[in-house]
């Protein structure tokens, strides 16, 4: 348990939320990339609307490698991320084209300012994703404190457009395309069998899920670049009885802003009658600026914890997690 909550120390706290965004201004933005292809090398093309993309974990993060602009790195896979973010480091000012500055705000405090600019393409190996809106970020305090070269993080406007299965079980990503419906053009993606499903509402670009802690209602927020489950101080006594903690812990978030948070397990989590958790490492921490940033009332936040629990299959458009099986490991 030490070097669990030595790890812990590491964690930038709730640090994708914080790219969570506030326009100030609908400025149109007539620049393009004049080379803006993103290639997956080591992604599986299975047919025209499918493919597997092989991640790695760096701590908890889910990490896939690719190139654009001539520039090899890694990417981060973060449902709570708004937008394609990109990493000022490695694509900055002075050799870009970028709109008027913008406001961003997050949980611990306003992040640094952000540009932002339209993609004219990006591709996941033969998928064209035309006319998507990226933002670029100074990631820089990312990568020394992960030790990776990071380009940037694929957040919720470019995911949409796909089922997206996270297989924690395989460390593979596979996505396939579906129609504004949520229906695949490919049938035939999942060898695997689908057990169980629920349902989440999607507030801006939030999964919002409804559950229970011990029987209490709940409202959680879904974030695949949550390296530990947060729930909110504030939540009540009947909930923060199944929260036991463990450790006080200092964070840094994305401005370097430091944070004391509690750190510890949560019980009894619970999404439906069948969907249901063993206990789940979470922070206790204060969850008021991101609900305000998000327009959510979220009473906790699911990440890391969740996916490795669960083989998870996200469809945007019809607001629906499937769950899928783990196989049996036989000695």
């Amino acid at each position: 348990m030490e070097v669990l909550y030595t790890m812990w120390k590491f964690l930038l706290c709730i640090l994708f939320h914080l790219t969570a965004t506030i326009c100030l201004a609908n400025d149109k933005i007539h620049e393009f990339f004049s080379d803006d292809t993103v290639i997956f090398p080591k992604a599986e093309i299975l047919n025209e609307y499918t493919t597997r993309i092989p991640f790695k974990l760096i701590d908890r993060l889910i990490v896939v490698e690719a190139e654009l602009l001539n520039k090899k790195g890694n990417f981060i896979i973060d449902t709570g991320s708004e937008t394609l973010i990109l990493n000022e480091v490695h694509f900055s000012q002075k050799d870009r084209y970028f709109a008027k500055r913008k406001q961003t705000s997050g949980v611990i405090s306003a992040i640094d300012d952000t540009f932002e600019q339209h993609v004219k393409e990006f591709i996941l190996q033969n998928f064209n994703l035309k006319n998507k809106t990226s933002d670029i970020v100074n990631l820089s305090h990312i990568e020394k404190t992960k030790k990776m070269h990071l380009l940037g993080i694929i957040g919720y406007n470019i995911l949409k457009d796909y089922e997206v299965f996270i297989d924690m079980h395989l460390n593979q990503i596979t996505l396939t395309k579906v129609d504004e419906f949520g229906a695949k053009f490919d049938e035939n993606v999942y060898a695997e069998e689908i057990l169980d499903s629920i349902d989440f509402r999607l507030k801006r670009h939030t999964i919002v899920i409804h559950g229970y802690v011990g029987g209490q209602k709940v409202k959680f927020g879904l974030d695949s670049a949550a390296e530990f489950n947060q729930i909110n101080k504030k939540i009540g006594r009947k909930v923060l009885t199944y929260f036991y903690p463990k450790k006080r812990l200092i964070l840094s978030g994305a401005s370097n802003h430091k944070i004391e948070v509690m750190a510890g397990k949560l019980f009894r989590v619970q999404l439906s009658e069948t969907v249901y958790f063993g206990p789940m490492n979470t922070i206790l921490t204060n969850l008021n600026k991101m609900n305000e940033a998000f327009g959510t009332e979220l009473d906790g936040v699911l990440g890391y914890e969740f996916f490795q629990q669960k083989r998870t299959i996200i469809n945007y458009q019809k607001e629906k997690l499937y769950f899928v099986e783990y196989p049996i490991i036989r000695n």
